[in-house]
């Protein structure tokens, strides 16, 4: 069995039986696996990377299986800055293969952060390669100040992965992320495009209010800052 049939495989387990009650599902799961995350004070994704990023994309239960060739997918959402606050969520999937010493499959969690507007503009795209199309590294976690700075600086897009309780930053280069138009369609209704939905040009649908809680309590959103910086400054006028 190839590479590509063990992809195939995967991809057509996940699909086969998706409608708009199972992307809701993968939603509100997204919400969790991120709030679950971000609750390891000492190993989460430090928060201020995640006040500086641009997007983040969140893949729960990501696929992996195979016998020493091994196939990765997954399916999740993105969402990224806009004058408002974060943008609608956008469907998305994780498509890539591995060769090496892999026996049995299993299931990990996905986040990416992405880092500045080059790495954003990549993602919204409707298919790129990790690592190639986009400067990629494992994120790093916890209170590291230095490797934070390292991190901002070296790459567009911080990957992190769970798995089996454990959590770190992990190396997807090579894997395919592309959007998924038939969950977009799904979800809202009717077909929309990845990019516009990025963009803030597309309301939020009904379902998604978790994700933003969850990212809204361990990130500051542009809109957030703008009126934080605001009331701050009424406050020391108000002093004076």
């Amino acid at each position: 069995m190839n590479l590509r049939t063990v992809s195939l495989a995967l991809v057509c387990a996940v699909s086969l039986f998706a409608d708009k009650k199972d992307v809701v599902k993968r939603l509100n799961a997204s919400a969790d696996v991120f709030h679950e995350i971000m609750k390891i004070d000492d190993k989460a994704i430090p928060r201020e990377l995640l006040e500086k990023a641009e997007c983040v994309a969140i893949v729960p239960n990501m696929k992996k299986g195979g016998f020493i060739i091994g196939a990765k997918y997954g399916k999740g959402f993105m969402t990224c800055r806009t004058a408002r606050g974060w943008s609608a969520p956008s469907a998305v999937k994780i498509e890539g293969g591995s060769v090496g010493a892999q026996i049995g499959g299993g299931e990990t969690d996905v986040v990416l952060v992405v880092m500045n507007k080059s790495g954003a503009e990549k993602l919204m795209r409707s298919e790129f390669t990790l690592g190639g199309d986009a400067g990629l590294m494992a994120g790093p976690v916890g209170r590291d100040a230095t490797a934070q700075t390292d991190a901002m600086m070296r790459a567009e897009i911080l990957s992190y992965s769970r798995a089996r309780g454990l959590f770190a930053g992990i190396a997807l280069t090579g894997s395919t992320l592309r959007s998924d138009d038939k969950d977009n369609e799904y979800l809202y209704g009717k077909p929309v495009e990845h990019k516009a939905i990025l963009t803030g040009q597309v309301a939020k649908p009904a379902g998604s209010a978790p994700l933003f809680s969850a990212l809204n309590r361990y990130s500051v959103t542009a809109a957030g800052t703008s009126k934080t910086k605001k009331s701050n400054e009424r406050s020391r006028k108000s002093a004076q």
